[in-house]
Formats: C-alpha cells, sequence, structure tokens
C-alpha cells in the first residue's frame, strides 16, 4: 500500500541517481513501492534531477511554497536553510505537509481528516536531505499503539 510521503531538498543541478540515492538510504526498513508521492519545494519545479527521478518512477510531485513549508514547525532547524531560504527547513516540512494533503494545516480540517507523522527525519545523503513521512486518520490517532510518532503536523 502507498502511504509514503517522501520530503525532498537538494541542491541545484542534483542528479535523479543521486536523488535516488537518497530516497532509497532514507527508506530504511520501508519499500519503495510505499512511496505515494515527493514533495518539495516550489522552487525546485524546474530541477531536471527531481523530475527525472520522479518520471523514472511514475511518483507524483508536490510543491509547496515557502509560506507554507514556514508554517510547518520543525524540530531540528537547519542555519544553512535559515540563511538561504528563510525557512527553518525544507524535507520534514514538505513530507508533512505532502502526507497531511493540504489538511491538518487549520483547525478547521476536522476529526476525519489526516493528520501527518514524520517516520524518518531529515537524512543527508551527497547532498540531498530526505524525510518520509505518512498520513494517520483519526480512529488510528486514538490508538494506544500509536505512541511511535517523533513528529505531528497538527
Amino acid at each position: 500500500m502507498k502511504t509514503l510521503s517522501v520530503g525532498i531538498g537538494c541542491r541545484l543541478h542534483s542528479s535523479a541517481g543521486q536523488i535516488e540515492a537518497a530516497v532509497r538510504a532514507a527508506l530504511g526498513v520501508h519499500s519503495f513501492d510505499e512511496i505515494r508521492t515527493v514533495a518539495s519545494l516550489d522552487t525546485k519545479a524546474r530541477e531536471a534531477g527531481l523530475l527525472e527521478f520522479c518520471a523514472r518512477h511514475a511518483l507524483p510531485l508536490t510543491f509547496f511554497s515557502l509560506e507554507q513549508i514556514a508554517a510547518v514547525p520543525v524540530a531540528e532547524p537547519s542555519a544553512a536553510v535559515r540563511e538561504h531560504l528563510g525557512v527553518d527547513g525544507v524535507c520534514e516540512p514538505c513530507a508533512l505537509l505532502s502526507a497531511a494533503g493540504g489538511a491538518g494545516l487549520s483547525e478547521s480540517a476536522g476529526c476525519d481528516a489526516p493528520r501527518a507523522t514524520l517516520l524518518v527525519r531529515k537524512t543527508v545523503y551527497a547532498g540531498v536531505t530526505v524525510a518520509i513521512a505518512s498520513a494517520i486518520t483519526h480512529a488510528e490517532r486514538k490508538h494506544p499503539d500509536n505512541d511511535t510518532q517523533k513528529q505531528d503536523l497538527p
């Protein structure tokens, strides 16, 4: 079942191979086939390596603005990203936003709206940062076995 949202931050001109290696390294125990979507900063919309990576694996690619990304708290902010882009991080907020499908960003999302949980915090591999999130439903949030959440997007 495709349940994972992968947030990616990358340097300009990162290759599809570099991005794939970083994603595979971040997946750990998760399968590549579990990836539902990939997300990044909207300024990466023409980044050839990112586009090629997603096309190669038939993965939908979603982009978020700096304003959307800035609205998501980051547990361990990156000074370099703050200096360069004015936000605390890219891959973690993108993974969370994508997993939540835009819901969970406001209290009006309703109790049946998905809530995003970071499964893999930011990992860095060859200049590419990757974080992985998944959505949980209202029913899953109430289950006592769901205590492995590292960071939620309310």
